[in-house]
C-alpha cells in the first residue's frame, strides 16, 4: 500500500529583518503571519553576508530560559561562549544543540579569524521549544562537526541528506532531543526526485534557502526563501526538474506539536506569565550566571 502524500496547507515567504549587532536575516517565523511551528518557535538564516576584514558582527552575551537553541553554520567561523563553561569555534557544516532550560548566558561572535579576514556568514538559528516538565532541565550542550553528521543518498545519488535529527535513506541522527523531531538538510540536483516517509504524529515543513523545487502531490513550484507547511499524512513529494539550471537545497524540519501553552518575550520562552517575570528577575539577579573569560 503506497504511503498517503502530504498536502500543501500553506506557503509562507520569509521575511527579510536585522538582528543581533546589526546582521541580515531572513526569517519565515515567527511573524505577523505565522507565530510558531510547534513545536519550533523561531526559524532565522542569517546571511548569507559578505563581511570587510574587521567588520562581522554576531550576537554578544544574551540569555535564554524554556527551549533550545540550535545553531547550524553553513558558511563562515563563529565563537561560541557560554555560562556553563563551554567555548567552541564552529566551522561550515557544524551544529550545536543547546538547551537553555532553567537559564543559559551565551554569545556567537564571529571567530578571531573571521574578524580578522572577514569572509562570508551563512547560518540558521532555530528555536525548539521545550515542554512545561522539562522548562527548568539543567543546561546542556552538544556539539557535532560537519563530518561527523550522518549523510543519506538516494540510489542515484541526485538528493543528498545531513541528518541533524531524525531519519533519512535508513540513515539516523546523533543528537539527544527532549520531543521527537526532524531536522535536515537537503540536497536535489537537477532530475532528482525524493518521496520521504516521516512520522505521521509529527507536523512537517521544508524551508527553501536555494534555489526552487516542485513540492507536493501537484508538484506546486516553490521558491527560494519560502517555507512550506505540510499537512496530515505519511509521505512528501518533492521534485526537481532534468532542465533546472540550478541545484534546490532546503531544511526538512518538524516535530510532535506540545499543545501547551506559551508566553514569551525576547529570549524566555515559558507557560505563563509569572514564569516570564520569574525568568527576567532571576537573569537580572546573576542566577542564570556569566560567561567567565
Amino acid at each position: 500500500m503506497m504511503a498517503a502524500s502530504r498536502d500543501i496547507l500553506d506557503v509562507i515567504t520569509a521575511q527579510r529583518t536585522m538582528e543581533g549587532a546589526g546582521f541580515p536575516v531572513r526569517r519565515p517565523f515567527p511573524t505577523q503571519h505565522l507565530d510558531n511551528l510547534d513545536p519550533f518557535l523561531m526559524l532565522d538564516e542569517v546571511g548569507p553576508v559578505d563581511w570587510p576584514p574587521g567588520e562581522a558582527l554576531g550576537a554578544p552575551d544574551h540569555p535564554h530560559r524554556g527551549f533550545e537553541i540550535i545553531s547550524y553554520l553553513l558558511a563562515g567561523e563563529k565563537l561560541h561562549e557560554d555560562s556553563t563553561g563551554d567555548r567552541q569555534i564552529m566551522r561550515p557544516g557544524d551544529v550545536q544543540w543547546m538547551t537553555a532550560g532553567a537559564g543559559i548566558v551565551h554569545s556567537e561572535m564571529p571567530s578571531p579569524a573571521m574578524r580578522d579576514a572577514g569572509g562570508r556568514a551563512h547560518s540558521f538559528q532555530i528555536w525548539v521549544n521545550l515542554p512545561a516538565e522539562h522548562k527548568m532541565a539543567a543546561q546542556r550542550y552538544q556539539f557535532i562537526a560537519g563530518d561527523q553528521i550522518p549523510l543519506g543518498h538516494s540510489p542515484d545519488g541526485l538528493v543528498t541528506a545531513r541528518v541533524i535529527a531524525g531519519e533519512a535513506y535508513g540513515v539516523a541522527a546523533k543528537i539527544d532531543t527532549y520531543t521527537p523531531v526532524t531536522l535536515q538538510d537537503w540536497t536535489m540536483r537537477p532530475g532528482g526526485k525524493a518521496r520521504p516517509v516521516l512520522p505521521r504524529e509529527q507536523q512537517i515543513a521544508l524551508y527553501i534557502f536555494e534555489g526552487r523545487l516542485a513540492v507536493g502531490p501537484q508538484g506546486q513550484r516553490i521558491d527560494e526563501g519560502q517555507l512550506v507547511i505540510f499537512g496530515t499524512g505519511d509521505a512528501i513529494d518533492l521534485a526537481l526538474t532534468a532542465q533546472a539550471d540550478e541545484t534546490a537545497r532546503f531544511l526538512l524540519f518538524g516535530g510532535v506539536p506540545l499543545g501547551e501553552p506559551i508566553a514569551r518575550h525576547g529570549p524566555f520562552v515559558m507557560n505563563t506569565r509569572e514564569q516570564l517575570l520569574q525568568a527576567f528577575d532571576d537573569y537580572q539577579s546573576g542566577r542564570m550566571g556569566v560567561i567567565a573569560r
